[in-house]
C-alpha cells in the first residue's frame, strides 16, 4: 500500500519522521525540500494568541489531492507529503508540513512553493485568530492571490 500524500489531523507531527518515511527506499531522490508553517503571534498589525482551524472533511483532503496530482504533472518530482492541522492551536505550534523530493534541487523548490501558494488560497479551511479585540476569521491575503497567479491559477471568488 502506498503512503498517505495527504493527510488532515488534529495532532501534531514529526517532520524528521515524514522526511524519512517520504525518501526512503528511493535512491533517484537528490533533493528534499520542506515547508513547515507555524503559528505566529502577529498578524495585520494585531497580535495573535492562538488560532483555530476548520475544514470540511473529506473535501479538503481530495482538494488537495488534485492540487498534488497537478504538481506531480508540473514538475519532475518522485514524491510529496502534505499535512495540515486543523483544531485549536498555540503560539509556535506547527500548522503545515509540505514536503517534495526530485533528483535536482530546483524542482523540489518550485513544486514545494507552488502546493504552499494553492494551500494558502484554494485549500477548503477557515482560520480564527484570538486577538485581543476578541476572535476574527481571516481571509486569503491580496498577496497570496498574486502568488497564486504566477502559477496560471486564479483565486477562488477571482474566476
Amino acid at each position: 500500500m502506498a503512503a498517505a500524500r495527504v493527510t488532515v489531523q488534529p495532532d501534531d507531527f514529526d517532520v524528521s519522521a515524514e522526511l524519512a518515511a517520504l525518501r526512503a527506499g528511493d535512491g533517484g531522490v537528490g533533493a528534499v525540500c520542506a515547508f513547515v508553517g507555524t503559528v505566529r503571534d502577529r498578524n495585520d498589525g494585531s497580535s495573535v494568541s492562538a488560532m483555530e482551524l476548520e475544514h470540511y472533511p473529506g473535501m479538503t483532503e481530495k482538494a488537495i489531492e488534485a492540487m498534488v496530482d497537478q504538481a506531480m504533472r508540473r514538475f519532475d518530482i518522485r514524491a510529496v507529503r502534505v499535512i495540515h492541522r486543523i483544531g485549536p492551536l498555540r503560539l509556535q505550534d506547527q500548522i503545515v508540513l509540505v514536503a517534495v523530493t526530485s533528483a535536482h534541487r530546483g524542482q523540489s523548490f518550485q513544486a514545494c512553493e507552488f502546493l504552499m501558494d494553492y494551500l494558502k488560497t484554494q485549500a477548503p479551511f477557515w482560520k480564527k485568530e484570538r486577538t485581543p479585540e476578541g476572535e476574527r476569521w481571516v481571509d486569503a491575503r491580496v498577496s497570496d492571490d498574486a502568488a497564486l497567479a504566477r502559477w496560471g491559477i486564479a483565486a477562488r471568488g477571482n474566476v
